[in-house]
């Protein structure tokens, strides 16, 4: 019987949420942003081997020999690596008194509504957080996501792909081109589950206060699985190093860097609407002031430069702004206050 502190809706939230006709009021959601969006992106994939997933990639090709006549022919073979990569889960529980339902009559389930959705945003936002930040290596609970895997440069592998915009300090941002497939970028989720966020009302639940004394709640648990598969590193790289002072000042040629960024993505052609028959689709992801930043260059200061390099796409009913035929999500999970990346 789990002990609860006074982390719960009461009624003086009721009254703070109720409008003049004494009905529910619409909350402005000034805590939301565009992660639920950005997970309408995601391609999921059951892991392989229970809570974590294995695959194989070739790491290298046999090699071969011209012939002549009487002579024998060299024997090679291909390399391979196996990579395994696990998953964890985020959840949270809403729980709300059950007298404080009662007392709220006919607009309980609006209430309790109105409660659970912060929630989801909530974990939209964790997910989408995870996806460019998190390290299992650093904290066993969370998944590897893709700034441990493109953290470091390189001539070669993941390192490679990396743009180098610069900036030095602890005043960095980056924009991700990432393709979502199954040779590229997975969201993983525990074999058994199902991925994606999770909403199971848990009923009336017996619990107990600080004291002891038990009284009742109604309670709606939220919970996601999830983990991150990056089968081929070709199909993601990352602008490091944008410093943001001064990029906010317009010293820093962006396009240059999104145009070495664009051709070292392998599945940069890919189409845009995934499905089975498809490789993958790229998306790419940039903050509000990289797109505000990518807005002012882009604008025309005169006839020397008349060419608009963002150009409005609609996706899913949606418009959004695209680079060569790539949508840009806006993405407020990435951060102006990233490391240098060496």
């Amino acid at each position: 019987m789990a002990t609860l502190v006074q982390t719960m809706l009461n009624m003086a939230d009721v009254y703070k949420r109720s409008d003049p006709t004494k009905g529910i009021a619409d909350i402005i959601e000034m805590m939301n942003d565009t992660s639920q969006d950005i997970l309408t992106d995601w391609v999921w994939e059951e892991c392989n081997d229970g809570t974590k997933h294995t695959h194989t990639i070739r790491t290298g090709l046999p090699s071969v020999a011209w012939g002549a006549l009487y002579e024998g022919t060299p024997q090679s073979k291909s390399g391979t690596q196996q990579v395994s990569d696990t998953t964890g889960f985020v959840e949270a529980m809403c729980t709300i008194d059950k007298r404080v339902l009662e007392l709220a009559g006919d607009k309980r389930l609006a209430l309790r509504a109105s409660e659970s959705r912060p929630f989801i945003e909530a974990m939209s936002q964790e997910l989408i957080s995870s996806l460019f930040y998190y390290d299992s290596a650093t904290n066993a609970r969370h998944p590897k996501g893709l700034s441990a895997r493109f953290g470091v440069k390189a001539t070669n592998g993941a390192g490679n792909q990396i743009v180098d915009a610069g900036g030095v300090g602890s005043d960095n941002m980056s924009i991700w081109f990432v393709s979502w497939g199954q040779d590229g970028v997975c969201a993983l989720y525990p074999k058994g589950t199902t991925g994606g966020i999770k909403q199971e009302d848990k009923g009336e639940q017996r619990v107990v206060d600080e004291s002891g004394n038990p009284y009742y709640v109604e309670e709606e648990m939220v919970r996601a699985y999830a983990g991150f598969k990056v089968k081929d590193w070709r199909q993601v790289s990352r602008i490091a190093n944008i410093d943001v002072s001064e990029l906010m000042a317009g010293n820093v040629d962006l396009y240059a860097f999104m145009r070495k960024a664009y051709y070292k993505m392998h599945n940069r052609r890919a189409p845009k609407v995934h499905d089975q028959n498809n490789p993958g689709r790229a998306v790419i992801y940039a903050n509000r002031d990289a797109l505000e930043a990518l807005d002012a260059l882009a604008t025309n200061q005169g006839a020397a430069d008349n060419f608009t390099r963002l150009r409005p796409m609609e996706i899913e009913g949606k418009e959004v702004l695209s680079y060569r035929g790539i949508p840009i999500r806006e993405c407020d999970a990435l951060l102006n206050t990233e490391a240098q990346v060496t």
